[in-house]
């Protein structure tokens, strides 16, 4: 088959499934519906770490996890969940949240959406308990 039409087939096919996937819901973030949902999330990356304490953002995309190892994040990557630690994370405020840059190749920077409030106070819980 020419290239001339090999080309606009296959991007014609990729666009089609990523419209396809969006009008039936497959587009969205993960979204937490409680406190124990994160925790399971957590849990599936970090099993040997039991949350002791867990903030719910406003929108229930993240959730701020706290462990006697130290608090990390857990977060939506589509419409399946990540954590991560925030030991050695440089924390910023950006206008609609945070920005934590990490020092882990497979995750370098985190971009949460936080109302005024949490992207205040959020911080002060990240950098609790040997979270530098």
């Amino acid at each position: 088959m020419p290239l001339q039409i090999l080309l606009p087939m296959v991007v014609a096919g990729i666009a089609g499934i990523v419209i396809l996937l969006h009008l039936l819901g497959r587009s969205e973030l993960a979204r937490f519906d409680d406190e124990a949902s994160a925790r399971q999330a957590w849990l599936r990356e970090y099993s040997d770490a039991p949350p002791t304490r867990v903030i719910l953002s406003h929108d229930r995309h993240a959730a701020l996890i706290e462990t006697e190892y130290g608090s990390g994040v857990v977060w939506p990557m589509g419409m399946d969940t990540t954590a991560r630690y925030l030991s050695g994370a440089d924390i910023q405020r950006t206008k609609d949240g945070l920005r934590v840059d990490l020092p882990d190749f497979a995750a370098p920077r985190i971009r949460l959406r936080l109302d005024d409030d949490e992207a205040d106070l959020w911080p002060t819980f990240m950098r609790k308990k040997g979270n530098g």
